[in-house]
């Protein structure tokens, strides 16, 4: 799994130490995967699993014992003629209100929660996958000491979801990331540091079987075709140029010298585009099963200048968060 190190202006944990929190989420991820599938294979899974559907059920009937006696109470007031204050919604024990966040110790702890007893070990790993998943927004959210509030769009956001759970470890995301130029904040697009590469990706994606004409880099507009309808959008190779610029004007101010590649990309949609743009990648319906196939199978260690290519996007981004102690 990739590994988000910065998710819009939200505090990121990678601030303070980039050269710890990466290895740390590796044995984090790899002791959670490595305990879970222990107690699967040994049938201690299965055993938590029925103990858990037993105290599900006690609790359950627990509260419909409880929800009889306020019915009983609430018509005996009425009948009475007392006045009845008027309950919007009941909480019982159990509800999930804010959720307190895991500090630095116990996040190497992460307990996936089972629903149902997984009959394969694949299904074991969809389960977890997605389980780290939601885990991993909250962790790449949250300091010890301060936490940010999360979008709920980004837990259904499809291709943040993609490029976590399907690119490596040794990849590193900043996804839209705020990032200070000159006292402005300018919101960036996807950013992804591979071992050997900067990728800058502008996605664009509207309707389902869109096609995205364009004629040249540098035209204000484009034409998106529907069907027989024809739709200007404005021209996704700006806003792709300016992100790019804005990457290597910083590595070039603090000596990074990684290789920025452009990406444009529609997974559900295409690109009618004449000739080629240098170091600009059109990557559409058509090819972008085997695009993400490549990234994935991508064998590199971490690199040296790939955390410094980290550490200087990060010193230059807008974050907004809360003291948790407070």
């Amino acid at each position: 799994m990739a590994q988000l190190v910065k998710l819009q202006d939200y505090i990121s944990r990678y601030q303070i130490d980039m050269n710890r929190y990466p290895a740390q989420f590796v044995r984090m991820k790899k002791s959670g995967w490595e305990r879970i599938k222990s107690e699967w294979e040994s049938g201690e899974l299965v055993q938590k699993w029925e103990h858990m559907n037993d105290s599900v059920s006690e609790e359950v009937e627990m509260k419909k014992q409880r929800f009889s006696l306020i019915k009983k109470l609430f018509k005996r007031n009425q009948q009475n003629g007392e006045a009845v204050e008027q309950v919007d919604e009941i909480q019982t024990e159990g509800t999930l209100g804010e959720e307190s966040l895991p500090d630095d110790e116990t996040t190497l702890l992460f307990e996936p929660n089972i629903v149902y007893n997984p009959q394969s070990i694949d299904e074991l790993k969809k389960i977890f996958i997605d389980q780290f998943f939601h885990f991993q927004i909250k962790w790449a959210s949250s300091t010890l000491r301060e936490k940010s509030f999360v979008n709920s769009k980004f837990i259904g956001d499809s291709f943040l979801r993609t490029v976590l759970q399907t690119l490596p470890d040794n990849y590193l995301v900043l996804y839209y990331p705020i990032v200070k130029l000159k006292k402005a904040p300018i919101e960036l697009d996807v950013v992804i540091l591979t071992p050997l590469e900067c990728l800058c990706i502008t996605i664009v994606e509207r309707e389902n079987y869109a096609v995205y004409t364009g004629s040249s880099e540098r035209e204000h507009f484009w034409v998106k075709k529907v069907g027989e309808s024809d739709t200007k959008i404005l021209n996704p190779i700006i806003q792709l140029n300016r992100m790019e610029t804005i990457v290597s004007q910083l590595f070039t101010q603090n000596n990074v010298t990684m290789p920025i590649r452009k990406i444009l990309l529609s997974r559900n949609g295409y690109f009618d585009y004449p000739g080629t743009i240098y170091n600009l990648q059109f990557i559409d319906k058509r090819n972008y099963e085997n695009w993400i196939d490549e990234l994935k199978h991508l064998a590199s260690p971490m690199k040296h200048m790939q955390i410094q290519a980290a550490k200087t996007l990060l010193s230059n981004v807008e974050t907004t968060s809360y003291n948790r102690m407070l």
